[in-house]
């Protein structure tokens, strides 16, 4: 039901007026009684007045009633095309109610044929965007069916496939033109501007804007116009111009704005011209630097209009009789009933704005104080103009001109501010409310980018933008739902507002818009900002247990494992690890991994080709699988007080930083055999992919595989999932630490026989020994040594043997082949740190003079290997080779158990302590007396012996 309040407010907007009985405004009714379809025929019009031509179609279709009045001529003089996609059935249904259509806007070539069929003999105003791809014969078409046009408006996109002909065509289809304004064209000859001149004898408002070329002197016979525009035209003559258009009788206005005007064809125009009063000539460089001419606030009692003029007081300077608050004159100038003060600021309003958009698309260098002086002010100004092509430009320029880096997302501070200051956030709130939908378009466009500034979004979320956000995303309207959707996912990164998404059912709200538009063709922009906006709310604990309680996480799941696109990937894996990272006691932190296919959908999004939605389905899985074990070995609570730190990780921008700080928190022998296929399957992926990644991630993703296969279980489910191949690759690093920890992880993969096939096939064997040859780390070649130790320690070959004959001795041939080159490797490697004259004193001496053994040691001491922990069934492998009839591995064992076992080293007491068995003494005894054995082994044996009884000395000493 209507009220007069209503209907007053329909009335300024300046539809017709229409009879409508007086209501009681204090009149209640019982919903349930009320019959919409009694309503008075005057008063469902001005119901349908409020709705946007879809919903008037949709309402239209409800009863015969309505659509009788759905059709009505009244509310079909205007129609936006711009946001719909116009098949045959939609323009054969909207023919029979535009007989009376008188203005039409469309976006794209394609939709001008579409308004060609619409059969709209009256039409009177066009204007069209995005028209690059408009033809002269689409465009001669086009004005030839609608003769009665007044108004013609291409642009602001440029339209180079328009010539002069087309031109020339519409000059002798529309004698009725009042208004043409066209942008980009190549080039405006003298033969369609002169046809324009005889044929149209009322057109006043002419704009040639970033055209190439455009016939001065022609223009000088147009003696009809009142403005005119040539802003961003090039190739200007302005000597020419200074000669013809100051003979134009009606001439009022005149735009020049980013051009490249001289100062002295500013004062001829200003000197010459009878009728001009205003010049707009933003951001025009000549202008700027002259500092005589920018600081002369003389011309003739003409108006200027630039950058460094107050443009405000100069078109209030214009009007006698207006109000003297200057601030406020494009806002008092629409209760004049003068017509002439009307166009003149309807055409200033429009030009200036469309300049400053462009203005601000361009962001050129210098402008600061202009934004924040006047730049803000003006297009907040223009957010009110009773134009909604001015509202929206001024929301496009609002939406531009804050943007430093659109791919960082970076605002200006102050520019953003300003806004604020000068109220725009309210009006641009009002505009989002608007039943128009381009209005709503631009105006959640630029509340979107505002936004990024946590001031504009505590003001937006204070003036009650969310909820209008929330309603905007609702639209069928794809690209009003995508920039409202996009508004709330930069309001939803303030903690300060985040709790009141959590109610009122608007986390169900970007559920539902999922969930439509994930099923729709061309939602994908929808759905990546939803998902991004949920990720957002799922960091904070109140919104996850919101999410989680209106089925959020199988939405998300769903989304992860449905979706083709790589943004809306991205943002789903980010929800989903904000959701796993809060306490036990959230129940959207245990909701991950009891979802049927969580799990599975997130080690699928770690083959994704997307770098950040695999690094974050890799930090999530990784955190919930090793939190799982913290629980099950029942030392979850001493991990607690760390759960804030992990949280922190899981962020989008420190995603790499999990797989070191897991290596590090849980790297626990308890956990070793714990592991899962899945899980080995992802940490293989994401090695997988980190070839090409920063240096960093390669060496956590190294590290981590370096401590997983510390277990000869863990080492076989890695190298099974093809874990092999891509820490060869990392191991060739230029980097000395990815290829060290790289190193690391292949010797322990090394040990296991099928392991060491794997290596082989993969050509490592080459790798391996130019590492220990060449590399500047004596960890990594001293790790590649061992690595080929373990690999040709005899294990290997008896695998190579199975299966057919001829294979099996080709391999054994190219093994023995490689273990020649192996062996020949380890013992350089070896003999590197020989130093004869201390190896001699030390093979001479007496085992109980320990001076000897100390020169040695002191000389082929590798100090980081004393930060390595070796495990009992690693300090085995090596006193069990002790045995093995080679003298090369013998020599090798003896040299690395001689570095585990070094006085001072972090891990020797443990290492000493496992070699004092009985077993290994005795075996360490017979090395170092063996005649069989090389004089290095010999001594390195005895180094051993010596260390362990140091440090069994040491020990039972405290």
């Amino acid at each position: 039901m209507m009220s007069r309040r209503v209907r007053g407010r329909v009335v300024r907007r300046g539809k017709e007026k229409l009879d409508c009985p007086d209501i009681d405004g204090n009149l209640s009714l019982d919903e349930g009684m009320l019959d919409w379809t009694s309503l008075p025929d005057d008063t469902a019009i001005q119901v349908f007045s409020c709705l946007s031509h879809r919903d008037r179609a949709s309402l239209s279709s409800t009863c015969r009633a309505w659509r009788a009045i759905g059709k009505s001529p009244c509310l079909w003089q205007a129609l936006d095309l711009r946001h719909h996609n116009c098949d045959t059935a939609v323009v054969t249904s909207l023919t029979s109610r535009c007989e009376g259509l008188h203005k039409v806007r469309f976006r794209g070539s394609e939709a001008a044929v579409d308004i060609i069929q619409l059969k709209a003999k009256n039409l009177r105003e066009i204007s069209g965007d995005c028209c690059r791809k408009m033809t002269d014969v689409v465009f001669s078409v086009l004005v030839a069916r609608h003769t009665a046009l007044e108004s013609l408006t291409i642009g602001p996109d440029f339209c180079e496939g328009i010539s002069s002909d087309a031109i020339y065509v519409l000059a002798i289809c529309c004698p009725k033109l009042r208004k043409l304004r066209l942008s980009g064209i190549h080039e405006v000859d003298a033969r369609a501007i002169n046809a324009l001149a005889q044929h149209c004898p009322n057109l006043a408002d002419v704009g040639f804007i970033d055209c190439r070329r455009v016939d001065e002197t022609a223009l000088g016979n147009v003696t009809s116009v009142s403005f005119l525009s040539v802003a961003g035209t090039t190739n200007i003559k302005w000597n020419l111009v200074s000669q013809q258009w100051t003979k134009l009788p009606h001439l009022i206005a005149l735009d020049v704005s980013r051009t490249n005007i001289a100062p002295v064809t500013v004062t001829s125009l200003f000197a010459s011209s009878c009728s001009l009063k205003a010049l707009c000539a933003l951001n025009c460089p000549s202008l700027e630097q002259d500092a005589s001419f920018a600081t002369n606030n003389y011309h003739n009692g003409k108006v200027l209009l630039a950058i460094f003029t107050d443009i405000l007081r100069g078109a209030a300077s214009l009007f006698v009789d207006m109000p003297k608050n200057d601030q406020n004159v494009f806002l008092d100038w629409r209760n004049t009933k003068d017509r002439k003060t009307n166009e003149i600021l309807n055409w200033l309003e429009w030009i200036i704005s469309n300049s400053l958009l462009r203005v601000s698309e361009i962001n050129p260098g210098g402008l600061d104080n202009f934004w924040l002086n006047q730049g803000a002010s003006l297009l907040i100004n223009f957010l009110q103009s009773p134009q909604e092509e001015v509202q929206e430009r001024a929301a496009m320029a609002l939406a531009t001109f804050v943007v430093i880096d659109e791919e960082n997302a970076s605002i200006h501070t102050g520019r953003a501010e300003a806004v604020i200051r000068y109220g725009g956030i309210h009006l641009l709130l009002n505009l989002a409310n608007s039943w128009k939908e381009g209005l709503q378009a631009e105006a959640a466009k630029a509340i979107e980018n505002l936004s990024v500034n946590a001031n504009v979004a505590k003001a937006v979320a204070d003036e009650g933008g969310i909820n209008i956000l929330v309603n905007l995303a609702r639209s069928a309207n794809r690209f009003v739902a995508e920039e409202a959707v996009g508004g709330l996912w930069n309001l939803s990164v303030g903690e300060d507002h985040k709790g009141s998404f959590a109610e009122a059912g608007r986390v169900k709200a970007l559920l539902d818009l999922i969930i439509k538009w994930s099923r729709s063709i061309g939602g994908e922009g929808v759905t990546e900002r939803a998902a991004g906006a949920l990720a957002n709310l799922a960091a904070d604990e109140n919104c996850s247990m919101a999410i989680a309680s209106v089925g959020g996480l199988h939405a998300l799941v769903t989304l992860a494992r449905t979706s083709k696109v790589d943004g809306v990937l991205e943002q789903a894996a980010r929800a989903l690890a904000n959701l796993a990272t809060h306490g036990e006691s959230n129940n959207s932190s245990i909701a991950v991994g009891s979802e049927a296919g969580d799990l599975e959908a997130l080690v699928q999004l770690t083959r994704s080709a997307h770098n950040g939605v695999r690094c974050v389905c890799m930090c999530v899985y990784l955190y919930k699988f090793c939190k799982k074990l913290l629980v099950r070995c029942g030392i979850y609570p001493l991990m607690i007080e760390t759960e804030k730190e992990l949280q922190q990780l899981v962020e989008w921008r420190h995603w790499y930083d999990i797989v070191s700080y897991l290596w590090k928190k849980f790297r626990l022998a308890t956990f070793r055999n714990c592991y899962t296929m899945a899980s080995y399957e992802a940490i293989v992926a994401l090695a997988s992919f980190s070839a090409n990644a920063s240096q960093s991630l390669q060496e956590r993703v190294a590290g981590a595989l370096w401590g997983l296969s510390v277990s000869e279980t863990n080492s076989i489910a890695i190298g099974q999932e093809g874990g092999v191949a891509p820490l060869l690759l990392l191991a060739q690093s230029a980097t000395e630490d990815v290829h060290e920890t790289a190193v690391g992880a292949i010797w322990n993969l090394a040990f296991n026989p099928g392991n060491a096939l794997r290596i082989v096939d993969e050509g490592g064997v080459f790798i391996l020994v130019h590492i220990c040859t060449t590399s500047a780390s004596k960890m990594a070649r001293f790790m590649s040594s061992l690595a080929l130790a373990y690999m040709f320690d005899g294990r290997m070959h008896k695998i190579a043997l199975e299966g057919t004959s001829a294979r099996g001795t080709s391999k054994i041939v190219k093994l023995d082949n490689l273990r020649k080159l192996a062996f020949k490797c380890i013992d350089e490697f070896v003999m590197s740190f020989s130093n004869p004259q201390a190896f001699a004193a030390a093979a001479a001496a007496a085992s109980s003079d320990p001076t000897a053994l100390v020169q040695v040691t002191e000389a082929v001491s590798i100090e980081e290997a004393g930060q390595l922990r070796c495990s009992g069934a690693e300090i085995g492998r090596f006193v069990s080779m002790l045995r093995n009839p080679s003298p090369t591995l013998k020599g090798c064992a003896a040299f690395a158990l001689l570095q585990f076992t070094i006085i001072g080293g972090r891990h020797s007491p443990l290492h000493a302590k496992l070699l004092q068995d009985t077993a290994s003494q005795r075996l360490l005894r017979a090395a170092a007396a063996a005649a069989s054995a090389p004089p290095e082994a010999k001594i390195f044996a005895r180094i051993v012996l010596r260390n362990v009884e140091q440090q069994q000395a040491g020990s039972s000493s405290i």
